[in-house]
């Protein structure tokens, strides 16, 4: 295809994901969608899509059939995936990373929508990925290599970010918030992260490939932390993720009653408080 027409598809591209996720009017984040090219973050063609049970090759090597909500992968043997465009525009919409702020991707895959939050900080802001596959983590290194407000960490997301940031966007799934997450997010800082419980078989053991969830938004105020469910996900769990299994069961039971709708607050190292949607000793919702 012609690198114009590919544009016209490309703006078209942004134009849907964004509407299909109630958030066409972020004009700003629009033209990101619009300018990004999803084709840079990935391997040469054939592409493999991810087809609910699977994965199977996409039916044309031309970089257009990238423009559409689909999951592509990037490790097929382990489940990792350029993840859904519509997902990413509603998290990158609530997370709202403005020019000149400090933001934090964990878990950047091969650095698709790492890009994105480079262009949202600008040349101004700076942008901390942190990848835990090396593999992963040297490809998104390359793929990054043009945007000079990017700095490509190999390591455990649960230990970042190391220092005050404005915007931290978690991309693999957790039953937990990690200290980092919480202790270093700025005064008006936002936080995305996808709480989850990890797939299990019939004896309990951890099918950990992929974690039901949900995406929820915490923001940091002088005096409290609120809280917001924005959408339900499935993510890779993350590595290094660990609780037991009596909390993956009551986390998972608790998705199951429903009322994450109602979360308005996150309880972080304070005593347990009537009422909480998910409880905890040293944490929960409310």
């Amino acid at each position: 295809m012609e690198e114009t027409d590919l544009a016209v598809c490309r703006q078209a591209y942004a134009a849907q994901m964004l509407a299909k996720m109630g958030v066409a009017d972020d004009e700003r984040l629009r033209q990101i969608f619009a300018t990004v090219p999803r084709e840079d973050f990935l391997d040469p063609p054939p592409w493999r899509m991810a087809n609910g049970i699977g994965y199977q090759d996409m039916p044309s090597t031309d970089p257009v059939i990238l423009y559409q909500d689909v999951l592509i992968a990037l490790q097929e043997e382990r489940q990792v995936n350029n993840g859904s465009p519509s997902l990413h525009a509603l998290g990158l919409h609530w997370l709202a990373p403005q020019p000149g702020e400090t933001a934090c991707h964990i878990g950047a895959g091969g650095g698709y929508y790492t890009a994105m939050l480079s262009h949202l900080v600008g040349s101004g802001g700076h942008v901390t990925a942190i990848e835990y596959d090396r593999e992963l983590a040297a490809r998104a290194s390359a793929n990054l290599a043009p945007y000079g407000n990017v700095e490509l960490v190999c390591g455990n997301g649960l230990e970042w970010p190391k220092s005050s940031a404005d915007a931290i966007y978690v991309n693999f799934a957790t039953h937990r918030p990690a200290d980092p997450w919480i202790g270093n997010l700025s005064v008006g800082g936002r936080l995305i992260f996808p709480l989850s419980a990890p797939s299990r078989d019939g004896n309990d053991n951890l099918r950990p490939r992929s974690a039901r969830g949900g995406f929820f938004l915490i923001r940091r105020t002088a005096t409290e932390y609120s809280a917001r469910y924005l959408s339900p996900t499935v993510f890779v769990w993350g590595h290094a993720a660990s609780g037991t299994i009596e909390t993956y069961k009551a986390l998972e039971s608790t998705f199951r009653h429903g009322g994450m709708e109602k979360v308005t607050r996150l309880r972080w190292k304070m005593p347990k408080q009537e009422d909480e949607w998910y409880s905890e000793v040293d944490w929960g919702l409310l």
